[in-house]
Formats: C-alpha cells, structure tokens, sequence
C-alpha cells in the first residue's frame, strides 16, 4: 500500500522567499499578484515575474497555486477577468485560490482549466458544505484554522472523491473565524475580505472595571503543529498541509518548509522530528501553541499578558545620556539581518538592516525615524536572516531564473457577460431579525436567529410562518444538532431559510418547495456571486453590509435575484471560536483611541460587538429606488454594563471601500 504523502505548500510574498521554497524542497506554493489577492500587505509579484517564477518552479517538480481570493466588488469583474485570463496564459498556474464565488463564474467563462481551490475565508466550516463545493465545480477545500483533528477527520469521512481538503500547520492565526471578520473595514474602510486588514485585533484593549494596564485581548499565539502532524499523514483526503506567511522572508519559509518535509518523510523516527521542531523553532517566528488542535487538550492560543510580536526576541531598548536609542543583542547579528523595532501602535516603530557583523552583546544603534520617539524598554525582533548557505542557495537559483525566457506582458480583451437583472415587482418587505420570537401575532417578515431554544418558544402554528436564520458559522460538532433543530422545522411546515454561508445548504434534504435566501455573512457582493447563488436555487440574497454607496447602488443592476440589506442594528466586528480569559462578557473593552466593543457567546462562538450601531435608515429611499426590495432591521438586547452609545455609524457607505 503507498504511504499517503500530503504536498508541504510554501507561502511566497516576494522572489527571495518564493526561491527560498524551492531550495528547502516544497511541493507546490502560493503567491499572489499585485490584485485580488488576501494579503495585500505582501511585496506580491506581477505577471511577468510570477511567470517565470513558476517555470522555474516547474523545472524542479513544484506546482504554483496563485490566491485571488478576496471579495470582488461590482467594478472588479472585468479587471479580475483580464487578470486570471493573461495568468492563464503566462503564468500557468496549476490552481487559483479563491474567495468570492465570483471568481467561479469568471474562471469558467474566461476558460481556465486549472484547479479552483476554495480558500479558508469561504468558509466551508462543516462536512455536508464539502458536497456542496463539489457540485459547483471545486477541485480543494482549505478548512477552517479553528478545526480540531476529530473535526477535520469528521471533515475527511465526508468529502466527496472528486474533492481533497487542505489544512493549515504552521503560521499566524486570526483571532476571528476566517471570512467573519469585518473589524478592519468597520473601522476605516480597510477590508480583510480585502486583503487590506490593519489588524485591529493585534492592539491593545482595556476595560473600565479593572485598573490594570491595557493587553492585546484578541492577539492570537502563532499556530504550529510541529509532531501533531503525525495523524494526518493517514488522512489521505488531506492533500496538502499549508504554511501560512506570505508577509515572511526567505529564511521563515526556508526553515518551516525543510521542519515539515522532515516530519513528513520520517514520522517515525525520534531525532529527525527533534531536529525538525528545533529548525521551526528557528523560523522568527510569535511564539506559538497547538491551539486546539487535541480535542482533548483544547488550549486558547491567546496570552493578553505577553507581547505577542512576530519574530525573534534579540533585545529591549535602553537610552544614552544624549536621548539616542540602542539595545544590547542577545545573540549575534549577521549582515543582512532586518529587526523591527517595537509594534505598529507604538511610537518610533520601524525596520532597520543590519549593516555588518554583530557579536552577541554587542551594541546596536537606532537611528531615530519621524513617527515618534522611542520609548525605553521597547522590544526588538530578529523578523529575517540570511545565512551564507540560504544566501549561496539563491543565488544558485537566481542564475537559474535569469535564463528563463518568458513572453512579455500580454494583454487581455475578454469581458464578462452579467447576468439580467431581477425584475422587482411587489411590495418592499420590512423584515426584522431578533433572538427570540415576538410576542403576540406574527408578522410576515419576521426573522429568528434559528436555535432549539428559539424552537421552544415559538408556538407551533408560527414555526411555518418565520424566516429561519442560520449562524455564520456551524462547527462539524455542530452539524447534527443542526440537522435535528431542521428536522423539526421542516416538520412543522417552515420553507424560508437565511443561510449563514451558501454552503449550508447542504444540511437540507433536496426538496423544492424550499426557499433558500442568502443572508448577509455569505458575504455577496457582486452579479456573478447573485448568479452562482441563482444557479444553486437560492431566491434572494442580502448583499455584504461592508460596501460603499457606489456598490451598493449598483448591485441591483445585474442582480438575478430579489436583494436585500441590513438597514439598521448591532453588525459584529468579528467572530471567533475563542475568547481570552480576562475578557468579560457584556462588558464595555476600550481601544486606545476610546473606541468600545464588548463581546457576547452565541453557542460556541464569540461575537465582538462594537458600541454602536449600524443605520442606514435614512438612504433606505435611495436603496429602494436602486432596486433593493428586503429591509432588514437587527434587534439585539444591550447589554446594561456597556454605556449607552451617542453615535451610529454607516459603514462604508460614504467611504471607498479598499
């Protein structure tokens, strides 16, 4: 019998690290473009460079994935059409990895014959949305982060045998679910959907109860499986084990791609896995965990009492008489290394290149840059090395690319054909969505965030008379629960249902007098989206709450489907699966700017609230006028600790959404 061997997939954000991954032996690796791709921060590559990259890649064996996997808003469809049909032809990608189920309808209309690989910000987050993903054509499936291994074995046992699954082993974590996140973008118009996030999670929050100092609440631990990648070797439905870190250098991807081939190929023997997890530890790297990969040591990969900086520790600031900044190195310093000094949210923030060999202890100087003055005791991180045999390595490879000849830049005429609009006829439906039922009559309109408890308190007759709103997110614990609280739905004569995710469809039996409608985490956001969902036999859709006006307004111009929107209500900033320690529930968290956010549990999740609320009511004539024909209002219960707020908010809607 052949033993199962899942690819080691590298993370390339510039060409140094991109060569880093073929000389530490990667099978396959993922960079993206300049566009549409989730990590925008990144260096990324163009056409030209990628395409020549790959060849090279090729060459030695080793597949190119290239991520366009952020939402596409309704101006992008042509540009991100142009853009898959020159990389088809240049760069010749063995995969895309997409987000927005746009990039579906593009890359069949365009004729990309590649695979489409479904990226974790999708979110298929529960086994029957695999079977989901297959019928629409979906080659892989990258899982959820938050997936312990009896859920990503639960994951395998149902995963259709034209599908295989890809799972993440080593690299930073997200404090909310993949897809789920909308904090970045309701504070300033940056989306992480985007590509664009500035990390809010990463800063420091304190609360009013306590007179400690502020902590990073919602900074996570970076994840590394290490040794417990040892029983996903007999998964083979698991083809690929990710490493995340298309924002790190050439020595990261060198070390943590040569750590998990060894793990990989030698299971079985002790010094080789000794040797591989003391080469991950080397990688500069946060400090890590296994977070909750062991069902049975679950562990929060949170530490609010610990700086949680990406990269080695090799110093803590100190300041001379005259006011110059230096610190003393821990460990030696090679030329070429680059040290971040401090964090993004403090004063005198910056990178700096090592310019010449420094012995451990030895003194290094800051230069003073314009963004603040430093403040003593600021830590400094080892965040890239260079070492002779890595630096030897690529410049082996170097000379390998530069002989490579690839064609020029090519240009690209295709364009998208939309899909007709939906007709609006009728009335304007006014909905309301609310925890629990209503007292007295029901309305036609009415939603209910779907649970047993929601069930129990809903008088029988009502139960056909309600839209049924899914949760964002169903874990694979989750999905028979789910299945049962449908049951009875179904039972009792329900046929209108709010999908938290389009994938969850799949938890309903095949049945036509069932009315699928997509709600606002599917994340919708353009024609080609509406129409993948049309074809899938939803009846309408809620479109993304994070777009601008100009979006907005146009969407309905090419929507097959009745739309709808949240209008007014509590929008989370982000939901996650953890929750530090110190965080107390339904209690106000101040940033450092006085911004509050408190956090709520709904089942097994956390919701991060901000302390205001979303009103769009007074452009609802506009919205109407544009064709939206649903009005969503969102009722949630305030909680007393948190003050009263004084403001609204609006979104993105008089914003540029990035």
């Amino acid at each position: 019998m052949t033993k199962h061997k899942p690819e080691i997939l590298a993370p390339a954000g510039d060409k140094a690290s991109f060569l880093a991954a073929i000389a530490a032996g990667a099978d396959a690796i993922y960079a993206g473009l300049k566009h549409f791709s989730a990590r925008m921060e990144a260096h990324n590559f163009s056409t030209t460079e990628l395409a020549a990259l790959a060849q090279l890649a090729r060459d030695n064996g080793i597949k190119t994935y290239i991520p366009m996997n952020t939402l596409v808003k309704p101006d992008d469809i042509d540009s991100a059409a142009r853009l898959l049909d020159r990389v088809a032809h240049t760069v010749k990608p063995d995969g895309i990895i997409v987000q927005d189920l746009a990039m579906v309808q593009i890359a069949r209309q365009v004729g990309y014959e590649g695979e489409i690989h479904l990226s974790t910000l999708a979110n298929v987050s529960s086994p029957s949305g695999l079977k989901i993903a297959a019928e629409m054509g979906v080659d892989r499936v990258v899982v959820p982060r938050e997936l312990n291994l009896d859920e990503i074995k639960q994951m395998a046992e149902a995963c259709p045998e034209s599908l295989s699954l890809e799972m993440f082993v080593h690299g930073a974590l997200c404090y909310s679910v993949s897809g789920r996140c909308y904090w970045s973008s309701y504070f300033g118009g940056k989306s992480s959907l985007r590509g664009r996030c500035v990390q809010p999670c990463r800063r420091l929050y304190g609360t009013s109860s306590r007179k400690d100092q502020p902590k990073r609440l919602f900074s996570c631990l970076d994840l590394s499986l290490d040794v417990l990648t040892k029983p996903m070797i007999s998964i083979p439905e698991v083809s690929s084990w990710k490493i995340e870190g298309r924002k790190k250098g050439p020595h990261y991807v060198y070390y943590t791609v040569t750590g998990y081939r060894m793990l990989r190929d030698n299971p079985n023997d002790a010094q080789i896995r000794k040797n591989a997890t003391q080469l991950l530890e080397l990688a500069l790297s946060r400090p890590s965990s296994h977070s909750n990969f062991l069902p049975q040591r679950p562990f929060v990969p949170l530490d609010p009492t610990n700086e949680t900086g990406s990269g080695f520790l090799i110093g803590i600031t100190k300041q001379e008489k005259n006011g110059k900044s230096y610190f003393e190195c821990r460990q030696e310093l090679l030329q070429g290394d680059f040290l971040r000094i401090g964090y993004q949210d403090q004063p005198g923030h910056q990178t700096m290149k090592i310019r010449k060999f420094v012995p451990k202890r030895g003194k290094v100087t800051i230069q003073a840059q314009g963004n603040g003055r430093l403040k003593s005791g600021t830590r400094v991180f080892l965040i890239d090395r260079r070492e002779e045999g890595l630096v030897n390595a690529l410049k082996k490879l170097e000379t390998a690319l530069s002989k490579i000849k690839v064609a020029e830049k090519t240009s690209s005429s295709v364009k998208i054909d939309l899909p007709h609009p939906f007709s609006v006829t009728g009335r304007v439906k006014l909905m309301s969505l609310q925890r629990n039922p209503p007292r007295g009559r029901n309305k036609y309109g009415t939603g209910i965030w779907l649970s047993a408890n929601a069930l129990d308190r809903t008088p029988k007759p009502l139960v056909s008379k309600i839209w049924w709103y899914l949760p964002p997110v169903i874990w694979p614990n989750e999905e028979a629960e789910f299945k049962q609280i449908l049951g009875y739905c179904l039972a009792h004569g329900a046929t209108d249902f709010v999908l938290g995710s389009p994938w969850q469809k799949g938890l309903f039996p095949d049945d036509d007098k069932l009315n699928f409608h997509a709600g606002p985490f599917c994340n919708v956001a353009n024609p080609l989206a509406l129409m993948e969902l049309y074809e899938m036999g939803f009846k309408s859709a809620f479109v993304s709450p994070e777009l601008s006006k100009v979006d907005f307004l146009t969407l309905p111009q090419h929507s097959p489907l009745p739309l709808g929107i949240i209008t007014s209500g509590l929008w989370p900033l982000a939901i996650s699966r953890i929750v530090a320690e110190e965080t107390e529930l339904m209690a106000p968290i101040y940033s450092q700017k006085k911004e509050i956010c408190w956090v709520r549990k709904y089942n097994q999740n956390y919701w991060v609230y901000p302390g205001w609320e979303l009103d769009l009511k007074e452009v609802t004539k506009k919205l109407e006028s544009a064709g939206y024909s649903m009005f969503l209002q969102i009722t949630e219960a305030w909680p007393k600790a948190v003050p009263t707020p004084n403001r609204t908010s609006t979104f993105n809607w008089d914003l540029s959404l990035m």
